[in-house]
């Protein structure tokens, strides 16, 4: 009975696996496999602790790094539907496109951008799909080059800030430093936060983009007849005010956003809601360009707005005026009404060209499905423990022959065929809080202590082939909807495998470069 009880850790994995793998719901398959073995697990004399779950439940809710999800969803879905990406694809296509590989480069910096503003990975790669595929294959662009490199590029949202996958895994590699710190017996740990792992994640994400594009130009030198140049007019070359019309704005909001957060102006929360709001401005204008007025001043009163208050900071530390001056006050009175009127402009605007409600929709859609899944993961996760789990993941991995070395080989390869028939989220709730207290605990290629950043962006890069990787890569399947049908489903399996290698790659890299991943948050963060 004892020995059976032991057992139960292992076959309760194994059966949320093959369950998850046959295409059962994962929330419900999560919790539903949990609460059988609790069942058993109590019959055969252990101790669960169900109780502790609502609990649980109730600290993920009120989680307040968790609300920056919903908001960021928002401002992608948004950006998504008012043809910011249209238009980055069509001028930076013009611009890019008289080139060698072109059209392949200017895929991959599209998807960055689109990565950093919206970070929706099936509205990037349908978007791309439905604008760039046809005018690459019309441009006597490889099939599989052209899909691969669109399907590639729309998972750059993954590993590029601010990412949902990001501010998830962040949370998770939060409690998992916190506990592995515990038990090295550092009572007082530094804390870790979503934007230690945006930090971390900046440059390999920047670093990818660049990889692609090499691979585009290797590939259009070697093998011109794959990526060959666009035939564009001269009098159809954008201008500087087209490309600055195209890139300024979702820059800016890149900027806002994420200049925010790595500066410690604020929170991931609050910065998630300066991009909901940048997202509304953006919208508003972009509908309804013959009238930019409101618009133009919401934004100047933003912009003042975050100058004033930096400022009144700055003066208040340095004891040089007192917290309640009411010039400063009625300023950012004025300055906040202005920028209600810029909002609510653009909202009805957005309202009127039926944009809003689809977004409140798709938004409403997504973030309750991620936050049933981590429920389900936090109720498996519990159960896992009381059975056991988390001391025999701890011996497995100690274990391992080559000690660090073997232990992060073993988690990244497993991490890697779960890609295969795992979305990211079922990785990030299950396989991370039960691997990385462990791995917290060992040291990095180069001797120092185990960062979380630099462990966090490897699970990234790992985790971002999960989208890639058939038969279940949720890219492939975006892709292949929107494909024409003279394009194979065999051309969008072949095409992605040079940029899972070019990932892989990027591992390889973060291993023996770790500093590629912790430099940037030590330079911020101290």
């Amino acid at each position: 009975m004892d020995g059976l009880l032991h057992t139960l850790d292992i076959f309760m994995f194994a059966t949320a696996c093959v369950l998850l793998m046959a295409g059962f719901p994962v929330a419900f398959t999560l919790a539903g496999v949990a609460l059988v073995f609790a069942l058993l697990g109590t019959l055969f004399g252990g101790s669960m602790t169900l109780g502790a779950i609502p609990s649980r439940i109730f600290g993920t809710m009120t989680n307040e790094t968790l609300i920056a999800v919903p908001l960021f969803i928002f401002m992608g879905v948004m950006l998504e539907r008012s043809k910011v990406a249209e238009e980055l694809l069509e001028t930076m296509g013009r611009l890019f496109g008289r080139m060698p590989g072109g059209l392949g480069i200017a895929v991959s910096v599209v998807g960055a951008l689109l990565a950093a503003s919206t970070g929706i990975v099936g509205a990037t790669v349908v978007t791309m799909g439905l604008l760039s595929l046809p005018t690459m294959l019309r441009n006597g662009y490889s099939p599989r080059l052209a899909c691969g490199s669109i399907a590639a590029s729309g998972t750059l949202g993954q590993i590029i800030p601010p990412s949902i996958v990001l501010v998830f895994l962040a949370d998770q590699l939060s409690n998992a430093y916190q506990t592995a710190q515990r038990e090295m017996g550092n009572w007082s740990p530094d804390p870790f936060s979503v934007g230690d792992l945006f930090a971390g994640a900046l440059l390999p994400g920047l670093t990818l983009v660049g990889m692609y594009i090499l691979y585009q130009l290797f590939t259009a030198f070697t093998q011109p007849h794959k990526s060959p140049p666009m035939e564009v007019d001269e009098d159809n070359a954008p201008s500087l005010s087209q490309v600055l019309h195209a890139l300024v704005p979702p820059i800016a909001l890149i900027i806002a956003v994420l200049g925010s957060i790595l500066l410690g102006i604020a929170t991931p929360t609050e910065a998630a809601a300066v991009g909901a709001v940048g997202a509304i401005l953006l919208a508003g204008y972009r509908l309804h360009e013959e009238k930019p007025l409101p618009v133009y001043a919401a934004v100047l009163a933003l912009v003042a707005l975050l100058i004033l208050t930096s400022f009144m900071d700055l003066r208040v530390l340095r004891n040089e005026i007192p917290t309640t001056d009411m010039i400063g006050i009625v300023v950012a009175c004025i300055l906040t009404a202005i920028l209600a009127y810029g909002i609510v402009v653009s909202l009805v605007r957005v309202l009127k060209d039926n944009v809003l409600v689809p977004v409140m929709h798709s938004t409403t859609q997504i973030t309750c499905m991620v936050f049933v899944i981590l429920i389900g993961a936090t109720f498996f996760s519990l159960i896992f423990r009381d059975l056991g789990g988390e001391e025999l993941v701890h011996e497995l991995l100690t274990g391992m022959p080559g000690g660090a070395l073997g232990a992060i080989i073993a988690v990244m390869l497993m991490m890697f065929v779960l890609g295969f028939f795992l979305d990211f989220l079922e990785i990030v709730f299950v396989v991370v809080p039960l691997v990385a207290p462990v791995l917290l605990q060992l040291p990095m290629p180069n001797g120092e202590s185990m960062s979380p950043a630099w462990l966090g962006v490897m699970m990234a890069v790992n985790l971002q082939t999960s989208f890639l990787t058939p038969p279940f890569g949720f890219a492939l399947f975006y892709l292949r909807g929107v494909a024409p049908p003279t394009v194979k489903t065999s051309d969008i399996y072949w095409g992605i495998i040079p940029f899972v290698f070019i990932q892989i790659l990027m591992l390889v890299i973060l291993w023996y470069v770790p500093e590629i991943a912790t430099w940037l948050p030590q330079v911020i963060y101290g």
